[in-house]
């Protein structure tokens, strides 16, 4: 299975979207910073999911049509940074999509995450980041789930990765640094948290118009996690 991640910078890099899907046979693409009036349909033989409505700016899900079908989906706002309270540029941080893989007939979770900006203090980052994949497994307890997008969590990773650890999940950092915008912030910004998953690679991508690179994740689901004859189906959406 391969996901990329990629922040869009406001919209920037989405005519990148096509060639990006095209050119490493991605399977699932999670987007941040995406305007969501004007996403396609499909992207490649990738299917919208689902896109967040509460802000312009916000998260988006697709999928490969031929091999998964989208079983449920969660758009989730997170607790608020000053920055989000005064500003609001964002309502909802969090889209997981509950997917049936037609041909293993298994279940997996994929998730669009956005952390607060960097004004915002690094706990606050981790209480999302906490309750964010907390309400992952409501869309499916003990089904494999992955959350990718922008942490914003370039410092003090070792901790991070603690409090993630704690929480059943694995964090993977990409082989680069993905963000190169401003001379003291570069660093691993786009991260892969996951559970239930074997993640093979984290790549960074070459970068386009966007101040971040996107992120190829290569990951298999654990052998015999999420089959559907092991958890109970939810209702789609």
């Amino acid at each position: 299975m391969k996901v990329i991640s990629y922040n869009l910078r406001k919209h920037r890099a989405a005519g990148e979207l096509a060639q990006l899907v095209a050119g490493h046979a991605a399977d699932v693409l999670c987007l941040q910073e995406a305007d969501t009036s004007d996403l396609p349909e499909e992207i490649e033989g990738l299917r919208l999911a689902d896109a967040t409505q509460r802000n312009r700016l916000g998260l988006a899900v697709y999928y490969r049509e031929n091999t998964y079908r989208a079983v449920d989906v969660r758009a989730l706002a997170l607790k608020k940074s000053l920055h989000d309270r005064v500003l609001k540029p964002a309502e909802e941080r969090l889209l997981g999509v509950r997917l049936h893989d037609i041909d293993e007939g298994r279940e997996l979770i994929v998730a669009s995450f956005h952390a607060a900006p960097l004004t915002a203090l690094n706990s606050l980052r981790r209480h999302q980041i906490r309750t964010a994949l907390d309400e992952l497994q409501s869309l499916g307890e003990g089904i494999p789930a992955l959350m990718v997008g922008d942490y914003n969590y370039p410092v003090f990773k070792e901790h991070l990765g603690q409090k993630v650890r704690e929480q059943g999940y694995e964090l993977n950092l990409s082989d680069s640094r993905t963000y190169t915008r401003y001379r003291f912030f570069r660093g691993h910004y786009d991260f892969a948290t996951s559970v239930g998953f074997e993640i093979d690679r984290v790549r960074t991508l070459p970068q386009g118009l966007s101040d971040h690179l996107p992120i190829l994740v290569t990951a298999r689901p654990v052998a015999g996690v999420g089959r559907t004859d092991q958890v109970p189906r939810a209702e789609a959406s």
